[in-house]
């Protein structure tokens, strides 16, 4: 049998180039080799969109767009929906005894959203737990490698560290080398972190630095041209930063071999003065452009088949929620709740 991959994104926003080399290609190129799982993690994203679902809701669609656009197949891979596998909230529960409150306090990915966010000592139980929710979502698939963002690699972590203790208390009964959950190996993006179009050091939804997979040659030129630079160089004669400019990094995750060398003459002109911010967006543009032309073909093709878009959700729902119920057989077996077997 074939390992399985899960994997996911929030909706509250259409996806962009940071989810792309983050995770979104891995996903593609994978899902031959995988048996994939791809979650549109609704319940995630209302623990800082509670006021506003229909936010959610909206985003539903979009990202499912996002993941068909780029050449996720349904075929091949199992797209769905958090909220409708109400088995995983059920995991979730059993999963609250397993970690500690200082344990979710430590992990630097909420501790940094937290700090995003200005939640303070106001933060929300169910932002502050959900690194335990997203634990329940990969394990009750039984995952054996999640495709992530560097941003995302404690969440996985944590992960790990609740299926080893989960194991360790209610794997007594099981056979020598079998245990009720795996735990899943993590795998980065190529790039792990991409900056965002104002230098900072994350591309964020957010933080409205994004360039979107969905994006018009127009909106990917206003942005690209808006970017953010090297600071220290005022005149297109002053000797420039290559390492750390947003826009040569962008230019070395996206363009192919072919832009390759005349990416290379670019740098060495930048670092001698011999050429200017300008001329180097202008290749970008086009860079970017020649990249996501056919993710918008797809897009459109799919955009003109809402009908299409909504069965695949719905047969993909269906299928994960089946797996979640056999998960949660063996897990009450394991932990004695299992009455009227």
């Amino acid at each position: 049998m074939k390992k399985r991959i899960m994997t996911g994104d929030r909706p509250t926003g259409k996806l962009h180039l940071g989810h792309y080399v983050g995770s979104l290609k891995d996903r593609v190129a994978l899902q031959d080799e995988y048996d994939q799982f791809v979650m549109l993690a609704d319940v995630q994203a209302l623990t800082d969109n509670f006021e506003n679902p229909q936010k959610v809701r909206d985003n539903i669609k979009e990202v499912a767009l996002d993941y068909l656009s780029v050449g996720i197949d349904p075929t091949k891979t199992t797209i769905y929906i958090q909220s409708q596998i109400p088995q995983t909230a059920e995991l979730t529960i059993y999963f609250l005894n397993l970690v500690t409150l200082a344990r979710l306090e430590r992990n630097p990915t909420v501790k940094e959203e937290m700090k995003q966010k200005g939640f303070g000592s106001e933060v929300p139980v169910g932002f502050l737990a959900y690194p335990i929710s997203q634990a329940a979502d990969i394990l009750i698939l039984k995952a054996n490698l999640v495709p992530v963002g560097e941003d995302q690699r404690p969440m996985v972590e944590q992960t790990r560290e609740i299926a080893r203790k989960f194991n360790l208390l209610y794997g007594g009964d099981l056979p020598a080398g079998r245990q009720v959950f795996p735990e899943p190996e993590i795998k980065v993006g190529a790039v792990a972190r991409l900056v965002g179009t104002d230098g900072n050091s994350k591309m964020s939804k957010s933080l409205g630095n994004t360039i979107n997979l969905s994006d018009s040659e127009e909106e990917v030129e206003k942005k690209v041209m808006g970017m953010y630079t090297d600071p220290k160089r005022i005149h297109p004669t002053d000797p420039g930063t290559v390492e750390g400019n947003p826009v040569f990094i962008y230019l070395d995750a996206f363009g192919t071999d072919a832009d390759q060398e005349q990416v290379n003459k670019f740098k060495e002109s930048y670092r001698k003065g011999q050429i200017g911010d300008v001329e180097v967006k202008k290749y970008l543009v086009e860079v970017l452009n020649k990249f996501l032309d056919p993710i918008r073909a797809r897009r459109a093709e799919f955009e003109k088949n809402p009908e299409l878009v909504e069965e695949i959700l719905k047969e993909g729902t269906k299928k994960a929620r089946g797996e979640a119920e056999k998960t949660m057989i063996e897990v009450k077996k394991a932990m004695k709740l299992n009455y009227f077997d």
